[in-house]
């Protein structure tokens, strides 16, 4: 079974990056990840950061991009995967104002229409869930099945996030299962025990980790993906531990 690669979602790192883009990726590289995904590019351009990557050794895991630009921008967004060598370009977050039943609505079409787009160009569209996801809608489903089971397999895939899976109340691993044909990226992230359910390093909280590699490794993942939206250490400090668990779980 083949080693799946590691990378680090950029804005975990975002104040870092907006002082100095290039040194954060260059200690990123240093740190012993595989990969970036980003969330931006750092005011650079897609040629720019493709020159980056190859100097410090990195790949482009895949690309968050606002759901807005994928709207508007569509062709442009999957010229930049092409260029900084990215397969997956994400949707990372619906805004609260477009949440309603209608907007749901009109996003599946949507994706379904963008992710056939993306296909027929080499590359996949995934959609990134929240928590609120997990909310159940009239037709009794939650919105996040709702999502997956009005579009096609094959236009739209997940990047599940494990940490609000956990917090909404649900089991990663049952949805990693589900969904073992459309799972490529998966968001790693810890959550700490106690009733604030704070973003944690991995492997010091207590979302099951190690459940979800396994899990992963059988249904085919294709890049682990760790993020922590906020940290009460060093960025930089808490990828490292998140990273060196990894080893450690990954060399036993």
């Amino acid at each position: 079974m083949k080693k799946i690669p590691i990378a680090v979602q950029m804005f975990t790192l975002r104040e870092e990056s907006a002082q100095d883009f290039a040194g954060t990726l260059k200690k990123v590289a240093d740190l012993g990840f595989d990969g970036v995904e980003f969330a931006g590019y750092g005011g650079l351009s897609a040629k720019e950061v493709r020159v980056l990557l190859d100097e410090f050794g990195l790949q482009a895991a895949a690309s968050h991009v606002p759901l807005e630009a994928l709207e508007n921008n569509l062709y442009q967004v999957i010229e930049d995967q092409k260029i900084v060598g990215s397969n997956y370009v994400v949707c990372p977050y619906l805004l609260p104002e477009r949440r309603s039943i209608e907007d749901y609505k009109a996003l599946i079409a949507f994706l379904d229409r963008a992710g056939e787009t993306c296909r027929r160009e080499g590359i996949s569209l995934c959609y990134h869930n929240h928590d609120f996801e997990l909310e159940v809608l009239p037709n009794g489903k939650t919105i996040l099945e709702t999502i997956f089971d009005k579009t096609e397999s094959s236009n739209v895939k997940t990047e599940l996030d494990v940490y609000w899976l956990t917090k909404a109340g649900e089991n990663p691993v049952g949805w990693i299962n589900r969904y073992k044909n459309r799972t490529p990226l998966i968001h790693l992230k810890d959550m700490t025990t106690d009733g604030e359910q704070f973003f944690a390093e991995l492997g010091t909280g207590g979302v099951d980790i190690e459940a979800v590699l396994r899990k992963g490794k059988e249904n085919g993942v294709q890049w682990w993906v760790i993020e922590q939206d906020v940290c009460r250490r060093s960025p930089l400090e808490s990828i490292e531990i998140s990273m060196n668990y990894l080893k450690s779980v990954n060399s036993n």
